[in-house]
């Protein structure tokens, strides 16, 4: 696995929603790579802390701000 792969596989990882095999080589590719082993700490104390917000919180993105995200993605082809 190489560290392309995890990031792809990194919330699938932390919701425990990998087969045993493919968790397997996540948690092989963590054991050698301080880089990934740092995102994923990074990417989980970010669901934690975001998941205790409540909703009404939130507030709605400006009309100029979701229209540049939106242009954006599309040029990417998201």
């Amino acid at each position: 696995m190489d560290c392309v792969e995890l990031a792809e596989l990194v919330t699938a990882f932390l919701e425990d929603a990998l087969d045993t095999t493919t968790e397997q080589r996540v948690v092989e590719h963590l054991s050698l790579c301080d880089g990934c082993t740092t995102y994923v700490a990074q990417f989980r104390s970010t669901v934690e802390r975001l998941g205790h917000l409540p909703a009404d919180d939130v507030a709605e993105l400006p009309e100029p701000s979701r229209a540049a995200l939106l242009a954006a993605f599309r040029k990417k082809g998201v």
